[in-house]
């Protein structure tokens, strides 16, 4: 039997899978440079206005860096924690280590509604609701996961020998972990890095439930701007965001090599 036409029945499928996924971004980048002064597809004029606009809107400024500074902490913090305790799970294997492993990886399991409600009723009765404290923990709780899963996948890719062959030559647990693990894990912290700072940054709906109108993050500026007006500034906006994570991409390509980072 001839497989060429399966092949390309596949080939065709996952194309038109890719295009509908990309579809999107293929509409949002026209809108953008839209001159009208209602969302509309296909544009009737075309301009740079809302590009420039996006100057005149210091809540989506002041939106965008505290997203920047929230992710960045939320990142840090995901790495600190994640790497010892991946590397207890993993090297030391306790009784239980898969099931405590379950468990906190369980937020993965969850819808984002259900998550975000369960920290709303938490940081009520804590007094943190609306704060950076917060949502700065409503965040950690969504991305760690990702940054524990990602960083013990990549412990368990590195053979046990060279690290005893490192303790017998008289290293100390310490110094092998320096020495000899964590520069072979670096690929699996940057790709652990990386998506958590891109899941913090583009999270939504938890968001919307723990920000207020005194603190708000980007992508709840946006939500609230499309909720009061129908211009293509968002549209902008989201082209430029979609750039940005490009950038990141294109700097993790460059540095450690897309494959060898996300394909452990």
């Amino acid at each position: 039997m001839d497989e060429r036409p399966i092949s390309r029945v596949l080939i065709w499928l996952a194309s038109a899978s890719f295009l509908f996924l990309l579809a999107p971004v293929l509409i949002v980048i026209p809108l953008s440079f839209s001159g009208d002064v209602f969302m509309s597809f296909p544009p009737s004029s075309w301009s740079l206005r809302w590009y420039a606009s996006i100057g005149q809107h210091p809540k989506m400024i002041d939106a965008f860096f505290f997203s920047l500074q929230l992710a960045g902490a939320v990142t840090a913090v995901n790495l600190v924690i994640a790497v010892p305790a991946a590397y207890a799970l993993v090297r030391l294997a306790p009784p239980g280590a898969a099931t405590l492993m379950s468990v906190l990886t369980a937020p993965l399991l969850l819808p984002t509604i259900v998550l975000a409600l369960a920290m709303l009723i938490v940081a009520a009765r804590a007094g943190l609701l609306a704060t950076p404290q917060g949502l700065f923990l409503a965040h950690l709780v969504v991305t760690l996961p990702y940054a524990l899963r990602i960083i013990s996948t990549a412990l368990a890719t590195v053979p046990v020998a060279v690290e005893e062959a490192a303790a017998t030559l008289g290293a100390t647990p310490l110094t092998v972990f320096r020495r000899v693990t964590l520069p072979l894990i670096i690929p699996g912290l940057v790709a652990a890095g990386a998506l958590s700072f891109l899941v913090s940054f583009d999270e939504v709906v938890l968001s919307l439930f723990m920000s207020g109108p005194r603190l708000s993050t980007l992508p709840v500026e946006m939500y609230h701007h499309v909720e009061s007006r129908a211009d293509p500034l968002v549209a902008a906006i989201s082209v430029l965001l979609v750039l940005f994570t490009l950038l990141i991409v294109i700097v993790v390509d460059r540095s450690l090599g897309l494959a060898r980072t996300f394909v452990r």
